[in-house]
């Protein structure tokens, strides 16, 4: 599996250098089929891989996340180092980090990768870097732990960006009813955001916010409508 994980790392992190190997390995594999049944696979064959070349420098990372978080290990990192370099992603940036992987027997491992490399899970459409310093929860296969998957609704930073996510749609709710405290749609609105929230995020959310969220939901349970 460690091998499996090191051809992921390396697709992922040089996928530029990789787009020649898919259709070479399609080509490949239809040659090495024609010899066995005699058939010309290598024409149904070449078409995915020219297909497979042109997206994966867009996909390659997802992929490996999708891996990693499959088959891998649960171990943690830090960012010891960021660096902006002189390429661009719409107009933004490319930031180069190095960190430091502990794996769960406990043995510490040099990675690097870049903002275009970085192997994230859930796959989203916005790229979510843990701060520099910060120890952050990730997957990698035993065999080759420098290929990491970064865990980001297990981490601390994935988990702060989820409650002031869901927070929105609570405020959101409570300025509408704070407008029309008539408004008994409003109300039960509110009270279904509280709610969610509370249940969502009982546990790992500002333990001020809770006590506030649930003294506002007690208070619209003991107020009657107008």
């Amino acid at each position: 599996m460690g091998a499996v994980s090191a051809v992921f790392y390396f697709l992922s992190q040089h996928s530029l250098l990789a787009i020649p190997l898919y259709p070479l390995a399609a080509l490949a594999i239809g040659a090495v089929l024609a010899r066995v049944t005699g058939r010309r696979w290598w024409l149904f064959l070449g078409v995915p891989g020219l297909a497979m070349a042109a997206v994966s420098p867009l996909f390659a990372s997802a992929v490996n996340a999708l891996f990693l978080n499959a088959a891998g290990t649960t171990g943690s990192a830090v960012i010891v180092h960021a660096e902006e370099t002189n390429s661009t992603l719409n107009d933004n940036p490319i930031w180069y980090y190095e960190a430091v992987v502990r794996t769960a027997d406990g043995r510490d491992v040099e990675t690097s990768f870049d903002t275009m490399s970085a192997s994230i899970y859930p796959w989203r459409n916005e790229i979510l870097i843990p701060p520099e310093g910060e120890r952050f929860v990730v997957t990698y296969i035993p065999g080759f732990p420098r290929n990491i998957a970064i865990m980001v609704d297990q981490s601390p930073y994935g988990r702060k960006r989820l409650i002031q996510r869901d927070r929105e749609p609570v405020d959101t709710a409570g300025a509408k009813l704070a407008a029309a405290p008539g408004n008994a749609d409003f109300r039960e609105a509110y009270r279904k955001a509280l709610t969610g929230f509370i249940a969502r995020h009982g546990v790992d959310a500002d333990r001020a916010l809770l006590a506030d969220y649930r003294a506002k939901l007690a208070g619209l349970e003991t107020q009657p409508s107008r």
